[in-house]
């Protein structure tokens, strides 16, 4: 065996194995004229040593030698750790179809009869050429998409690590989900379906007598919604009257709350008039007494806010309402209801109503209601909790398709701590 110390780049590397001298000199003294470099075994073994040392292109190996025979060659050649393909030709003298299916069967490619014809040989080396070009362009274009996939994963990976703190963000914007407001106990629920979502759920005290509650769900999923409900939340602090859309000034300098369907009314305008952005938001807010229970809500295309009376019966009220951010000059109407100690006021989204179940519909209003009669015993966290766990049973998981959110307030009179 006799291999060449070095080989241009550029030039393809032929294998001629076989256990005559005089027919391996002949063939590689055509290839080299050629412009091949040429690598001579005399055995199956010595050709398959040649082949872990150099990088092999082209084989062209007898079918009848002593030990390993061409057929065997080609198997073992086959289940070496190549990086790139090789090209095998068989010699044989055989021409029934039973031995050549025997020997693509075993990964040659193609098949020379001795004696070897120049012109045929020519023409097989140029095909394997052709195949080895074709087999380089497709290596080089699945580096190029392996490169640009590894690419793509780091900035996937970066942006999810974005998204994993943007959910931490966001989870403190309700970060009192259970707030004692004496006559009134509200807890909070947000579970989002991604790693950010659209929906924000709220309270906060309008004056010593006086509280609200809202639910929100912004259209669409993902940052830009998480980014929208991040800048109503600050338009729904009750710290800062004067940046709280629920407030407005009075002529002495104060600050009175606007009536829930005002409050519907004061967002669409500034959508869009203001904001002016391709998303959209449902609401439902609520404006509760607590000296006396009265409750007033006002709803933009949110679900229908839930009464749960002390004695376990469900109420859906509110009046629907048009989406906000949608159309310019929307009415909104604000419905009364009245509150009695141990009656519950229950906020939630769409994506509970509208979660698909296991029998192809949705859990709806029917559902909502169901899950909170037989809940009515528990109390607010825990009345939200076993909200969701019926969605679990209902859709047949947790990983819910759109967020879910819900806010629980629980009256139970004026109390003494305002």
């Amino acid at each position: 065996m006799r291999i060449p110390e070095s080989a241009s780049a550029l030039t393809l590397t032929v294998l001629i194995v076989d256990d005559s001298r005089a027919q391996r000199h002949m063939v590689a003294m055509q290839l080299r004229r050629w412009g091949y470099v040429v690598i001579e075994a005399e055995s199956g073994l010595a050709a398959l040593e040649a082949c872990r040392v150099a990088q092999v292109d082209i084989v062209i190996s007898d079918w009848m030698m002593p030990g390993l025979s061409g057929l065997e060659f080609c198997k073992a050649f086959r289940a070496l750790d190549r990086q790139s393909y090789g090209y095998f030709v068989l010699l044989t003298s055989k021409s029934e179809k039973t031995e050549i299916a025997d020997g693509l069967e075993a990964g040659a490619d193609d098949f020379l009869t001795k004696p070897v014809s120049g012109g045929e040989l020519r023409a097989r080396l140029r095909a394997g050429e052709r195949m080895l070009s074709m087999q380089a362009e497709l290596l080089a274009k699945n580096r190029m998409i392996v490169s640009t996939l590894e690419e793509l994963q780091a900035i996937y990976d970066s942006l999810d690590r974005d998204l994993i703190e943007a959910r931490k963000v966001q989870q403190t914007l309700i970060r009192d989900r259970l707030q004692d407001f004496g006559a009134a106990k509200v807890a909070l629920l947000l579970r989002n379906s991604g790693r950010v979502g659209g929906d924000l759920v709220g309270s906060f005290r309008i004056d010593p007598h006086r509280i609200a509650i809202y639910a929100i769900d912004v259209s669409g999923h993902g940052v830009a919604s998480a980014m929208m409900t991040a800048r109503l939340a600050g338009l729904l602090t009750g710290s800062t009257p004067d940046q709280n859309l629920v407030f407005r000034k009075t002529t002495d300098g104060g600050h009175e709350a606007l009536a829930p369907a005002c409050v519907m009314d004061r967002f669409n305008r500034l959508m869009l008039d203001e904001i002016q952005v391709e998303q959209y938001f449902t609401m439902a807010y609520a404006e509760i007494d607590l000296q006396d229970g009265t409750t007033r809500i006002a709803q933009a295309g949110h679900p229908h806010p839930a009464v749960l009376r002390r004695s376990g019966k469900v109420e859906l009220v509110g009046k629907g309402g048009l989406p906000i951010g949608l159309i310019p000059f929307a009415e909104f109407e604000t419905v009364t209801v009245q509150l009695a100690p141990g009656d519950r006021l229950i906020l939630i989204s769409d994506g509970v109503t509208e979660c698909p179940g296991l029998n192809g519909a949705d859990f709806g209003d029917a559902g909502l209601a169901r899950s909170l009669a037989r809940s009515a015993h528990l109390d607010g966290p825990e009345i939200l909790q076993a909200l969701v766990w019926d969605l679990v049973e209902h859709f047949g998981g947790d990983s819910f398709p759109d967020d879910v959110s819900g806010v629980s307030l629980e009256y139970s009179g004026y109390g003494a701590r305002q």
